[in-house]
């Protein structure tokens, strides 16, 4: 009887202590800026990184330009126990074009949510998945005006309000935002979301001049604590200035 409740106590300590994870955004340019494939050049930057989960912008999938699903492809370069997710935003070349998620914690449940667009704007969606200790969302938003930002933003945070408003996880939303952190786009997003990854210039990774790409966590009550994180410019495991036109962004932490 004693040995039981011991071992209980101990699983209940061992459930409080804090987890830290490295969370990672990247708009990769459909792993084709530069080079003609630079998938395993960006799975090995992650790898340098440590990060455990990439929100991923600017994807293919099996269309003209790139016959293969480029999440799979990822995470097959980023070996077991790395899986993906796609999200589809629109048609395009005979196959489908969006955005993504890759990590090597597991996948519990996942979805997509679509978001509005203005006339003439490109179709835009936000991927989400659940593992059993956090939710990532990956999105990518309108690149034309500030009113479809505003719109996608706040359907976004609705959705995810609704399904994880009380849950007892965090959730978190990464991605290109295609606005400066003092737009209103992201004032609006500030009411219902902390961001959490530093602020520095993310866009062009060969002339970084604006900040665009971003890590929020939902105000859903459950603390979480940044240990740190950066805008990362430097890789012995590859060049970021031919990786893709964006530098990945990560940040670190505590829950």
């Amino acid at each position: 009887m004693l040995a039981a409740v011991c071992a209980t106590l101990l699983m209940l300590v061992a459930c409080e202590r804090p987890t830290t994870v490295r969370l990672m955004t990247y708009n990769v340019g459909a792993f084709g800026k530069e080079l003609e494939d630079s998938a395993p050049m960006i799975a090995a930057m992650i790898a340098e990184l440590g990060a455990e989960v990439v929100a991923l912008n600017e994807l293919d999938s099996c269309n003209r330009r790139h016959d293969i699903d480029q999440v799979g492809h990822l995470a097959a370069c980023l070996g077991a126990p790395w899986s993906g997710r796609f999200g589809r935003a629109m048609a395009y070349a005979g196959g489908a074009y969006g955005c993504g998620i890759v990590t090597r914690a597991k996948i519990v449940d996942h979805f997509n949510i679509a978001l509005p667009k203005e006339e003439g704007s490109e179709p835009r969606v936000c991927v989400v998945i659940e593992t059993p200790r956090y939710v990532y969302a990956a999105c990518h938003l309108d690149h034309i005006g500030d009113t479809a930002r505003l719109v996608q933003a706040r359907v976004l945070t609705e959705a995810l309000q609704q399904r994880y408003g009380t849950a007892r996880k965090p959730v978190f939303l990464a991605g290109d935002f295609n606005d400066v952190p003092d737009s209103p786009v992201i004032r609006q997003l500030s009411r219902d979301w902390t961001l959490l990854s530093p602020l520095g210039d993310s866009y062009s990774a060969k002339n970084p001049h604006v900040c665009i790409d971003y890590i929020f966590a939902l105000h859903n009550g459950v603390r979480v604590a940044v240990g740190g994180g950066a805008i990362a410019t430097d890789f012995a495991s590859g060049d970021v200035l031919a990786a893709s036109d964006h530098l990945p962004v990560y940040v670190d932490v505590v829950f």
